[in-house]
């Protein structure tokens, strides 16, 4: 190789290589290692190898005689290039095969004309060159090495060409391609770190989400469908210039950073009382207190006063075990009736008369909305505050440093009157925002709350459209999803078929007016 043509192709590689360990792409880069290989040999065909278990997969192949280009962002690969065995059936090495070999003994090899070329079964390239009326003579064989020596890719590079003529590859070939491989080894292997990185960091947030949905069957599977729907949201207002969110766009890195933070957004309930989140019945705390009031009503049937009002007392009874289990409202006069029967004496053991129920009883039973007290509300609440100081202790890299943000914000209101922090509207990101629409609806169609039966989209959107009306919820982001029908693609993987009702569009809240 001449002098100038030597420095031409050290330029050529030290600018390949720059190329390489600034590449992200998978299969760009799997291309880049080809094609530079071939240009910088001057190798006509050439396929790209990698290791899986104990075969060589084909990851490209490529022949400009023939315009050919299998793989990446070429065509499929077709079922004619099957993985190829590093080992026989008797667990003998595949050495005839000179890829096999090249991996398996971790050398390069180069053959000067394969239908001459003892030691090498070379019957599959021979069909292949009957099929195709090509000729294949000179090939190269390159092995990929990573930090840990362990070869996971080869390169085969054929048919060296010199004005238009095959000849055999030159020893300074060689010593370009294995510069090549050696800096191509280091890019896929640190491209493979990162996914592994990548993956195990994924794989733990979602370990989290799950066992915070295992932990209360009051949640169920909240923290895995909460990801999914933050990402029909975002997907629908992706680069869809929909009015009020016209400049809004996610590349893959800001929706990946947007679906950890929808896993990781009730990370802070993991510190919970359990006894708080599981809490089903008003009356609940180490165990349902309904049972003891139902004995007192058994105790006051017995006393003369009572004897001939039965009936009442069962009606009232259950009532009172009605009330119990909670609701989206508790009316005024409910709360009333709970009061008057609060005020009656049944005799104890000791014939003391006693309040039909406690002070605390009655405040109990007369939570408005749900099971939760004031206090148990706050300690729920508190599962934001907790989210968020979890997350921020974290060392999140650059390209996930709104994780925090995005998580702690699904529950303030645009009017500045949620929590845990009191943001408005303006103060708030939008992906934020759209986590705040995932959650509610989320909620409000989920199967497993006790309290409450899953309602149908036309009451979730109904309840909603008065959230926007209140400036709870983001109008823009609540539009677009009526619109763009992200409930409807949401209802019809995880919701039931009965869930699935008509909507009226001009009877809806908040709809109209946004």
């Amino acid at each position: 190789m001449a002098t100038t043509e030597l420095l031409e192709s050290i330029r050529y590689l030290n600018k390949i290589g720059i190329a390489l360990s600034a590449e992200r792409d998978h299969i760009k880069l799997l291309e880049l290692i080809l094609s530079s290989a071939r240009t910088l040999t001057g190798a006509d065909a050439g396929s790209l190898y990698l290791v899986e278990e104990k075969q060589l997969r084909f990851a490209l192949v490529q022949n400009d005689s023939l315009n050919i280009h299998y793989g990446g962002s070429g065509k499929p690969l077709t079922e004619n290039f099957k993985p190829l065995p590093l080992y026989l059936a008797d667990d003998q090495p595949n050495d005839r095969l000179i890829v096999a070999n090249s991996v398996l003994h971790e050398k390069t090899l180069v053959v000067d004309d394969a239908y001459d070329a003892d030691g090498y079964d070379f019957s599959g390239t021979r069909a292949f060159d009957e099929k195709t009326g090509y000729r294949t003579q000179s090939v190269l064989v390159v092995p990929l090495k990573n930090h840990e020596n362990e070869v996971i890719a080869a390169l085969q590079l054929i048919n060296r060409l010199d004005n238009g003529r095959t000849v055999a590859f030159q020893s300074g070939d060689i010593e370009l391609a294995q510069s090549l491989a050696s800096q191509a080894a280091v890019a896929l292997t640190n491209q493979r770190l990162i996914e592994e990185l990548h993956h195990l960091f994924e794989s733990f947030t979602q370990v989290i989400a799950n066992a915070i949905d295992a932990k209360s069957p009051q949640t169920g599977a909240h923290c895995r469908r909460v990801p999914e729907l933050t990402l029909m949201i975002a997907d629908a207002a992706n680069g869809a210039g929909y009015p009020g969110l016209p400049d809004f766009k996610l590349n893959s890195e800001e929706r990946y950073e947007l679906a950890t933070a929808a896993w990781m957004h009730d990370c802070g309930k993991i510190v919970t009382p359990p006894h708080v989140v599981e809490k089903s019945r008003k009356l609940e705390t180490i165990y349902d207190r309904i049972e003891t009031i139902a004995a007192r009503f058994a105790a006051l049937a017995q006393t003369p006063e009572w004897q001939d009002k039965q009936q009442q007392l069962q009606d009232d009874l259950e009532f009172l075990e009605q009330t119990n289990r909670g609701g989206e409202f508790m009316s005024d006069a409910a709360m009333e009736r709970v009061r008057n029967i609060a005020s009656r004496r049944y005799p104890d053991l000791q014939g003391n008369l006693r309040p039909l129920l406690t002070g605390e009883e009655v405040d109990y039973l007369c939570i408005r909305k749900g099971t939760l007290t004031n206090d148990e509300r706050q300690i729920m609440k508190d599962h934001m505050v907790h989210t968020i100081d979890m997350l921020e202790q974290l060392p999140f890299p650059k390209h996930l440093r709104r994780v925090p943000e995005y998580a702690g914000g699904h529950h303030e209101r645009m009017d500045g009157k949620g929590y845990p922090r009191g943001l408005t509207r303006e103060q708030m990101s939008i992906p934020a925002r759209m986590m705040g629409i995932a959650d509610v609806f989320e909620a409000l169609t989920a199967p497993e709350r006790s309290y409450k039966k899953p309602m149908p989209l036309s009451q979730s959107l109904t309840i909603m459209g008065r959230m926007v009306e209140d400036n709870h919820l983001d109008p823009d982001l609540f539009r677009l999803f009526v619109d763009k029908q992200v409930y409807l693609t949401y209802a019809r993987e995880f919701l039931t078929s009965d869930q699935i009702d008509k909507i009226d569009l001009t009877q809806l809240p908040g709809y109209q007016n946004t």
